[in-house]
């Protein structure tokens, strides 16, 4: 609440106050479709920061490419403070700013133009911190500045940016900060990655604060994991099997046989397949599959990529098999499934 209106509610601990005042100016690119609660925990932290410290330690103004109010992927739609060309110019008499941050969402891809990257690296040069909220990352690689350097972006993006961006070093990370450059996966991982920014100018008192009127009992670290853990995201509780899984999951593209499968786990073929059936209620060989479908349909729905190339990404040997085992799983071809989702976006 913004006013303590009992008299038996206490105010938390003033934050230490720095000996020289210094005010961090940010300004928020908002891409259409943009995650609204990426970008709410993002702005709503700095200004609890500054409500704590009775001062303003953070600025900010939000843009857009021309100006006129953007809609969120949830519809609402949000008034700015500059165009695009407004702080390419500098106009108005705006001092540059400390940080830039681009908030996108889905069909991140449909809004990058040329004006944006030119911007974006423009600001980057000039020694200016840029970053990247939810789907952000990917505008800031369309740019050319995440090369070699660690980035975060949402799971649900994470394998079209990594065949898209093969340069990036990127994980699926709540927020990655590499020198000054600052992306999250989104959702409230933003909050997180505020946090760790105010960190860097003030105390732990003043975070402690924050989180109190938040009402968030911790601070996550970056690399706190974005997804349940399988063992929450399957109902399975056999340790075996998790780790079996997970030995699937981080082998896409060239699909392990059930005999190497066999001899890490430490098992036979038949405990493997008895223990797939039991628990997974289908065959490690079925549900192999199903995980590269499933990466395969996230390729089709966030990126370009032509077909075969996904195809190839996802282990499969030829576009017909490929084709054929979507088409059993999700009842239509992959360029069905990419036809859909186009005519949807348009």
């Amino acid at each position: 609440m913004d006013q303590l209106e009992r008299g038996q509610q206490s105010v938390p601990a003033a934050p230490s106050q720095p000996t020289e005042r210094k005010t961090r100016s940010i300004v928020f690119y908002l891409v259409p479709d943009f995650s609204m609660i990426a970008f709410s925990t993002a702005i709503e932290a700095l200004r609890l920061a500054n409500r704590m410290l009775c001062w303003k330690s953070y600025d900010w103004r939000l843009a857009s490419s021309d100006g006129n109010p953007v809609t969120a992927s949830n519809g609402v739609e949000v008034s700015v403070n500059t165009s695009l060309t407004d702080e390419r110019r500098m106009l108005a008499g705006r001092e540059r700013p400390d940080m830039v941050f681009v908030c996108s969402g889905i069909n991140v891809e449909n809004f990058t133009d040329k004006s944006l990257l030119g911007w974006v690296r423009e600001e980057h040069k000039r020694g200016v911190a840029v970053g990247g909220l939810c789907t952000g990352a990917y505008v800031l690689a369309s740019a050319g500045l995440l090369s070699g350097r660690r980035c975060a972006i949402h799971w649900e993006n994470l394998p079209g940016f990594q065949e898209k961006f093969p340069k990036a070093d990127v994980y699926a990370d709540l927020f990655e900060v590499d020198g000054n450059v600052w992306t999250c996966a989104g959702g409230t991982a933003a909050l997180d990655m505020m946090l760790s920014l105010i960190a860097e100018d003030h105390d732990d008192n003043l975070i402690n604060a924050i989180c109190e009127q938040a009402l968030t009992d911790r601070v996550r670290g970056p690399h706190d994991r974005q997804r349940l853990p399988l063992r929450a995201r399957l109902g399975v509780q056999n340790v075996r099997i998790l780790s079996i899984i997970e030995m699937m999951e981080a082998n896409l593209s060239e699909p392990l046989t059930l005999l190497d499968i066999a001899e890490y786990a430490g098992l036979s073929r038949r405990q493997i397949e008895r223990l797939f059936r039991q628990n997974m209620g289908r065959s490690p060989a079925r549900y192999y599959l199903e995980i590269r479908l499933d990466r395969a349909r996230h390729l089709l729905l966030q990126s370009s990529l032509p077909v075969i190339e996904v195809a190839v990404a996802c282990g499969f040997v030829s576009a017909s098999h490929f084709s054929k085992c979507y088409r059993e799983l999700y009842g239509r071809s992959p360029q069905q499934e990419r036809n859909e989702r186009q005519d949807e976006a348009a």
